[in-house]
């Protein structure tokens, strides 16, 4: 289900406005620090700026000691650039999985947080999600954990021809020169350097 055709409402809290989406595999909240519908599209035309990454860290570190003290776990974090703001998507995830009242109650303790340290600076819109079903492999212990597991891989430069992996996650090989993700593809198995991975997601499973 795309955003278009999901079920959304809005309303005014200490933030202009929110909304709320709830789908069959994830549930979001996205707050925005401009209140107009028309905005709530905008950020498909986000892109990754230079500065993305340093905000990406600095949040991580800001938002992680708080989801921990609930009780849940910090997924991924995305930091994106738009035409007149910034984007920041939120992962979060807990034992037994997080609803739509999860990602309502901690958006606005994460939003104040922001607020206070200007991370990132100038306005933003904040979207707080569960993973769903395609959940991102963002850090070394999820390679791990879903060992075994269908997953897609992009990768910054050709390894064999290829720039895009799907297949089985075979293990994760943490060597001290370099940190390596195993995959089969139908058969044929790849050693993946972790450095060279841009994106990596589950493969649902029908």
């Amino acid at each position: 289900m795309s955003a278009s055709q999901a079920e959304c409402r809005g309303f005014e809290s200490h933030r202009p406005l929110q909304f709320f989406w709830l789908q069959k595999s994830s549930c979001c909240v996205i707050s925005t620090s401009e209140v107009g519908f028309a905005r709530f599209f905008y950020f498909f035309r986000c892109r990754m700026d230079p500065s993305s990454r340093l905000y990406r860290k600095k949040i991580i570190e800001l938002v992680e000691p708080v989801l921990n003290s609930g009780e849940m776990e910090l997924v991924d974090v995305e930091c994106l650039k738009g035409e007149n703001r910034w984007m920041v998507k939120i992962y979060i995830d807990k034992e037994g999985g997080v609803d739509l009242d999860d990602c309502a109650m901690i958006s606005g303790e994460i939003g104040d947080l922001l607020d206070v340290n200007e991370t990132p600076p100038g306005s933003y819109s904040l979207e707080i999600s569960s993973p769903g079903l395609d959940r991102p492999l963002a850090r070394d212990k999820d390679f791990i954990r879903y060992a075994g597991h269908e997953v897609r891989i992009r990768v910054a430069e050709r390894i064999e021809g290829k720039k895009n992996f799907r297949g089985r996650l075979v293990e994760f090989i943490d060597k001290e020169e370099e940190k390596i993700v195993v995959i089969n593809v139908e058969g044929e198995v790849y050693n993946i350097p972790r450095s060279m991975i841009v994106k990596a997601n589950l493969q649902y499973e029908f």
